[in-house]
């Protein structure tokens, strides 16, 4: 942890290298549970560098001495290439645990080359749609017993899903479906005991809000060409028809997606209560 600045701001990825420098330390039997805690709560809720290092400054970091390091400079924002997503390097997080309780890897995050994840009595949401990948070909080992894992993905990724159930269920509906030039590849194995692992494919909040733009501005082309032949007052006429309808097909749509979310809702809620999350 640089000392250089204290007072700058943290990001996301900078807590998460220190959370897992605590993993490892519980792991090893550095910390125990009661110190873990107490330093993964610090950690999240720190905000600046010089409030990170006092947390890590006792521990080892693959068995050197040195604390960990948060880099001064920061990379750009990846582009929505996917060449510019896969970054090499390794991951900013190489597991999670959720005993009675639940874990999120979300956001912008780095996947490494293998992501271990377990959970028991609980359950855990791996969503890749805004990581950036350590390799072209990662794996997502995913381990649920009474318990539950989602693994998120964004279009354009392959999908391999090699992961059994035994009196529980492991999704491979999305496995198969064959992924864009340059896209990474990810394996989803493991087994889910009495739980689940479902693996789901799903568009970005900014992909979303780009479709819609895109329809709002077709919408609006359709418009500007319908003005520009009208001449006459059934052409007029003929307009306000075409927009009660564009408002009528709109109308249906939104309503159809509402049902739609409400159906996918219900299924997650039962696959909970399924799993015995609630």
């Amino acid at each position: 942890m640089t000392d250089d600045a204290p007072e700058l701001r943290a990001s996301d990825a900078d807590r998460e290298r220190v959370a897992e420098v605590l993993r490892d330390a519980l792991a090893e039997g550095r910390l125990d549970m009661t110190e873990f805690e107490e330093r993964l709560d610090a950690t999240y809720s720190a905000r600046t560098y010089g409030e990170l290092a006092p947390i890590t400054r006792d521990l080892p970091v693959g068995g050197e001495g040195a604390a960990p390091r948060v880099s001064m400079t920061k990379r750009p924002a990846a582009s929505g290439e996917w060449s510019g997503r896969v970054t090499g390097g390794e991951g900013s997080s190489t597991w999670a645990v959720a005993v009675m309780s639940g874990f999120q890897r979300k956001g912008h995050w780095t996947v490494p080359r293998r992501f271990n994840s377990f959970a028991f009595w609980g359950g855990g949401e791996i969503d890749l749609r805004d990581a950036n990948f350590a390799d072209g070909e990662v794996v997502i080992n995913c381990v649920a017993i009474m318990g539950g894992i989602d693994v998120i993905v964004p279009p354009g990724v392959e999908v391999v899903v090699r992961g059994v159930g035994v009196m529980g269920d492991f999704d491979h509906r999305e496995s198969g479906v064959l992924g864009d030039p340059g896209a990474p590849r990810v394996i989803v194995t493991g087994f889910a005991f009495w739980g689940g692992v479902g693996v789901r494919r799903k568009v970005t909040r900014a992909e979303k809000l780009r479709i819609r733009e895109e329809r709002r501005q077709e919408k609006l082309d359709r418009k500007a060409a319908r003005g520009e032949l009208r001449s006459s007052v059934r052409d007029d006429v003929a307009d306000a028809h075409h927009r009660m309808l564009d408002g009528h097909r709109d109308m249906l749509r939104e309503h159809r997606d509402e049902r739609r979310e409400q159906r996918e809702l219900r299924r997650e809620d039962r696959d909970r209560r399924r799993r015995g999350e609630d």
